[in-house]
């Protein structure tokens, strides 16, 4: 990185802090902390809501996820527009006549005290897993990439985010995630317009994407029904639509930003537009990350593109440095090979050989990754986020990629300033204002929503230090939701449509469903995402057969 780069990128991300911080300095009561003077406009609401969703682990995973697997991805995101309707005729006008601070709270006049704690603590639970994994996944990577230390990043990126969350709660994630998403957009328009320009003359948008064609790549849809297929229309429909509703419809982090809403309209637009404008735009990311793979049929790409990798072979034996470097000569000439039969023209004979140059280089990968591992066993082989990190560092002007880096940092600040919010707010109103008997001020409670806010950021901070990567960063964070989100959605849908279930029945078949979850995740029997439809449907009929199935006064014992 250059001096214009750092310049860039020290002035973007200092901006969204000291805006964050100047814009809602002041906030004395629980209602303007919390829920931002439910003053929030529906573009507001719509943007804070994607910004929420879109963590870093979007912008540096889904372009590498497609340069490996193609635009298949954009299925797990069909059921979004479904759930943002349900949500906004359902959960929204619930939310909001009963004036609620968080979802949980329904709960306990719906059910009791004991499942709405059950259920704060299942949220708490995974999404303050997930807080420390939005903070980890930009800051291993770009520590990998510029060398930068790994913990250092980890507090640099928490303690920016603490800072205006702290300070001024909902309204400053509302307001600065205006920023950047504004940020974000401007900076993948950029990285995709550059990547047009340094294709080679003749290669218009057009040939790019028959050329992404032949290998594969473009992809969209899969009707099969193969369980073995994690993306599918249906596991996007089916799948995605219980992940969504659970997660819009029931996680604070989400429901946060549209109970801050100045009506109920304005909730419901912002929603709709989030659910109209998200879907292209992870199109479009997805897009960018398939641009990548088109450019680098004409540069050369490393066997593997984890900095770290590279470094293991240096420093291991002469035997596996050798063996590393043949496939890596194997690699080149299948890399010229396919360029030549890509100018020669995508015919059905030259398409049919590309295809099998691109399954022998990825045998070849497979086999540099066994290399690898035996060089250093710690070292990451699966390099899916990795690969847009490198095109940006490697090939994007000065200037750029400090733009660049801020969009990922920024992805990273929004996401975890929404999460850290919402952590702070149901331990806040949920745990710590339900069961404290003596009665104090809106100003107490503000103080201590801003200390849980300090303490669920550290938490993260820690969390992101003791993290691992995993098979891929995206992928990890939506399997962590799928194992606890089914669950908390099946409880809200018998709260809303089965008023014969009590609360002692539900807050049972809330425990028998989250251990048989976990259970069928750790033996891995289903693709995760239908965890969620499993999840829901099982605490659903486990509640319906328990009420059934025990006398009505046991049910309507409260604890």
């Amino acid at each position: 990185m250059q001096g214009l780069d750092w310049i860039v990128l020290s002035i973007t991300l200092s901006f969204i802090v000291l805006y964050g911080v100047w814009k809602t300095r002041g906030s004395k009561n629980v209602e303007e902390y919390i829920k931002g003077g439910n003053d929030s406009k529906w573009w507001t609401i719509g943007l804070s809501v994607m910004a929420t969703q879109a963590s870093a682990i979007t912008f540096l995973s889904t372009p590498g996820q497609a340069f490996h697997s193609g635009m298949g991805f954009v299925q797990f995101y069909f059921g979004l527009p479904i759930a943002m309707v349900i949500i906004c005729l359902v959960f929204i006008p619930i939310y909001h006549k009963l004036k609620v601070y968080t979802a949980y709270e329904y709960l306990e006049g719906r059910f009791d005290k004991k499942t709405r704690t059950l259920t704060a603590i299942l949220f708490l639970i995974q999404r303050g897993l997930a807080a420390g994994i939005t903070i980890f996944a930009p800051a291993i990577i770009l520590s990998a990439v510029l060398g930068w230390d790994l913990i250092t990043l980890n507090v640099i990126i928490g303690v920016l985010v603490i800072i205006y969350t702290v300070s001024g709660g909902t309204k400053a994630v509302s307001v600065t995630q205006k920023q950047q998403m504004a940020v974000i957009f401007a900076g993948m328009f950029i990285a995709f317009y550059i990547i047009l320009q340094y294709l080679p003359d003749g290669i218009t948008f057009s040939k790019a994407l028959e050329i992404a064609g032949a290998s594969d790549k473009m992809q969209v849809l899969d009707f099969s029904w193969d369980l073995n297929n994690r993306y599918t229309v249906w596991t996007g429909i089916l799948g995605g639509t219980f992940l969504m509703l659970s997660y819009f419809g029931t996680d604070q982090s989400q429901v946060q930003r549209y109970l801050s809403g100045k009506s109920v309209r304005e909730s419901q637009l912002g929603l709709i537009f989030n659910g109209l404008l998200k879907v292209p735009m992870q199109f479009f990311i997805l897009l960018v990350g398939v641009m990548v793979f088109v450019f680098y049929q004409f540069n050369a790409s490393p066997l593997n593109f984890n900095p770290k990798a590279g470094e293991a072979i240096a420093n291991s034996n002469q035997e596996t440095i050798a063996a590393y470097a043949e496939l890596e000569n194997r690699h080149r000439v299948i890399e010229e090979r396919k360029k030549a039969l890509i100018f020669e023209g995508l015919s059905e004979e030259n398409v049919t050989q590309l295809q099998q140059y691109n399954e022998e280089d990825k045998s070849l990968k497979e086999k540099a990754k066994t290399i690898i591992t035996q060089a250093d066993a710690q070292v990451e082989t699966n390099d899916k986020d990795y690969v847009f990190i490198h095109f940006i560092l490697n090939n994007l002007p000065k200037g750029l990629i400090g733009l660049l880096l801020a969009v990922i940092l920024s992805a990273a600040m929004s996401s975890t300033a929404s999460e850290l919010n919402a952590l702070a707010s149901t331990t806040a109103i949920d745990l710590y204002k339900r069961n404290v008997t003596k009665e104090y001020s809106d100003e107490h409670f503000v103080k201590m929503s801003k200390w849980f806010t300090l303490g669920w950021g550290i938490l993260a901070i820690l969390v992101a230090c003791v993290a691992n990567l995993f098979d891929n960063l995206i992928q990890l964070v939506n399997i962590i939701g799928s194992i606890f989100y089914g669950n908390v959605l099946g409880i809200f849908l018998l709260a809303f449509f089965f008023k014969f279930i009590r609360g002692n029945a539900v807050f049972i078949a809330a425990i028998i469903t989250q251990l048989i979850i976990i259970g069928v995740w750790y033996i891995d029997w289903l693709p995760y995402l239908w965890l969620n439809a499993l999840g829901c449907g099982l605490v659903m009929l486990i509640a319906m057969l328990i009420q059934l199935a025990l006398p009505s006064k046991t049910m309507d014992t409260d604890s």
